[in-house]
């Protein structure tokens, strides 16, 4: 256990991803000019913080094991896959998800009152700007907490 929370690299990744979920909530707050708390512990949104937390897991990898690793190539092909399926599949799905939201909102007011289907949620992938920033913020924070 002592190992464990001696680990560097770990913590990194951890910090890495409440900074980034911490982000998010002030993000929310300075475009809506209202808090969503629920912005602490939900996907999507900028920036990525699954981006911020396997950049922070490679960065902090290479740094200590070095680029030449086996571990830094298996946490960078990691890293890539992420990034990868939240700019893809799981973008996709968010938009699908609010366009279905859309026509059961309209079959609704077609239909009577009583057709009340739960939503979908819709904030599930990202930008490509918002997975880029979470992947810098990774970087940054691997960098200052590994390397201090």
């Amino acid at each position: 256990m002592k190992e464990l929370l001696a680990n560097e690299v770990l913590w990194a990744a951890v910090i890495a991803n409440v900074v980034a979920q911490s982000l998010k909530l002030v993000v929310y707050y300075l475009l809506e000019r209202r808090w969503s708390w629920e912005r602490l512990l939900e996907s999507g949104g900028m920036p990525s913080s699954h981006s911020a937390m396997v950049t922070a897991l490679a960065t902090g990898v290479g740094l200590t094991a070095g680029l030449d690793s086996v571990a830094f190539a298996m946490a960078l092909v990691f890293a890539m896959i992420v990034m990868y399926d939240a700019t893809g599949i799981r973008r996709a799905a968010g938009q699908q998800a609010e366009l279905l939201n859309d026509l059961v909102e309209e079959l609704r007011t077609v239909l009577h009152e009583g057709f009340k289907p739960t939503p979908l949620k819709e904030l599930l992938g990202h930008t490509y700007l918002e997975v880029l920033m979470g992947a810098l913020l990774g970087v940054a924070v691997a960098w200052a907490y590994v390397l201090r």
